[in-house]
């Protein structure tokens, strides 16, 4: 591009860009879509219609950016001295938009623009690691409340003195999973514990799991009644008038998995039921969806293990920093990580993925 000086991204974009790749992809899925055929399968058809008006949108930005990015070079040439402020400003306003374009380039994971069911669960080490996993869901939720989104709990299980043991919360907003995804993975706490009577420095790991809430219709999953064991308990909530008194909650177990899912959002049995049920049919939906990639990775021979579940991120508050072990990103300010300033941490995870996954597809054309 000729305007070198319009964003620092732009050199390093890379094939997270690749126009004409892009454009070539573009023109297939037009002819998908202009298969009559294609409209007799309404789930593949919003599929392929949904890819192609994101590729349109970055492909046309980009020939908008590019012909201002132009027109300004030629203009930067010939300029007189009083020129330059303005110039100096529409060199701006082309490097802001050349940002937000290439951040639109990260959002290359399947489902990006869904609600992201998240669920945080502490690790060993008792009641350090509860509050530790309480801090993670209270950081969570407010980084969604800090962007407008809605936060909804489905499930919290208290710990027995601090914290918790486990909470499933979905936040819903614009690009919420595709924002949550690079959280997904175990988060660790060094600090002086509040709970150690000598005062001292203790290590916690909690795991954090994102999910993107996937259109029921899209997940063929059957579970027979065999496989599923239900318990009914008393809701966890806030006492007086509110108090729920019945044992509304509920919590399923799929056998063959091990995974158990709980809802107690709501008064009715049933619908508590239901909604852990469709809960529980996301989380196996995305167990098979990895389970096929790492299938494709290893017919490849890639001998790379899954980033799922490794540790991500330490935050050592005696020393009041968070820094991120995939990105290198630190920040001086443990305190409002906490309180939810995750952005920085979230743009470059996002950063990470999308280059892992451009490497990803490199070697399966090579």
């Amino acid at each position: 591009m000729p305007c070198k000086n319009c964003s620092k991204n732009w050199p390093r974009s890379g094939s997270i860009f690749d126009i004409p790749g892009k454009t070539r992809r573009l023109s297939e899925l037009d002819r998908d879509l202009s298969d009559p055929d294609l409209w007799n399968k309404p789930e593949r058809a919003r599929q392929v219609n949904q890819e192609a008006g994101g590729l349109r949108k970055l492909v046309d930005a980009y020939g908008g950016l590019k012909s201002d990015a132009d027109g300004l070079s030629e203009m930067l040439e010939t300029a007189e001295p009083d020129e330059a402020e303005m110039l100096a400003e529409e060199q701006s306003r082309l490097q802001t938009a050349v940002d937000e374009l290439y951040r639109e380039t990260l959002f290359t994971m399947k489902h990006s623009e869904a609600a992201a069911i998240v669920r945080v669960k502490s690790g060993a080490g008792g009641t350090e690691s509860m509050d530790w996993a309480g801090m993670l869901e209270r950081m969570f939720m407010r980084w969604g409340e800090r962007r407008g989104y809605k936060v909804e709990l489905i499930d919290q299980q208290d710990g027995d003195q601090a914290g918790i043991t486990s909470a499933e919360f979905i936040i819903r907003g614009e690009r919420a999973y595709g924002m949550m995804a690079p959280e997904h993975g175990v988060h660790r706490l060094v600090r002086v514990s509040p709970f150690d009577s000598n005062n001292r420095r203790h290590t916690s790991f909690a795991s954090v799991d994102v999910v993107p809430e996937v259109p029921p219709e899209e997940i063929n999953i059957h579970i027979p009644d065999s496989d599923l064991r239900r318990d009914v308990f008393r809701s966890q909530g806030a006492g007086g008038q509110g108090v729920n008194t019945t044992d509304s909650a509920v919590r399923l177990t799929h056998i063959p998995s091990g995974i158990a899912v709980a809802s107690q959002v709501t008064r009715s049995q049933i619908k508590n039921h239901d909604i852990a049920l469709q809960i529980l049919k996301q989380r196996l939906y995305d167990i098979e969806l990895r389970k096929r990639e790492a299938e494709e990775m290893a017919a490849r021979g890639e001998q790379k293990k899954i980033e799922w579940g490794n540790q991500i991120r330490s935050y050592v508050l005696d020393k009041q920093y968070v820094k991120d072990h995939r990105t290198g990103v630190m920040r001086h300010d443990s305190a409002g990580v906490l309180d939810g300033d995750l952005d920085e941490f979230m743009w470059a995870g996002l950063e990470f993925l999308a280059g892992k996954r451009a490497a990803e597809e490199l070697e399966v054309e090579e």
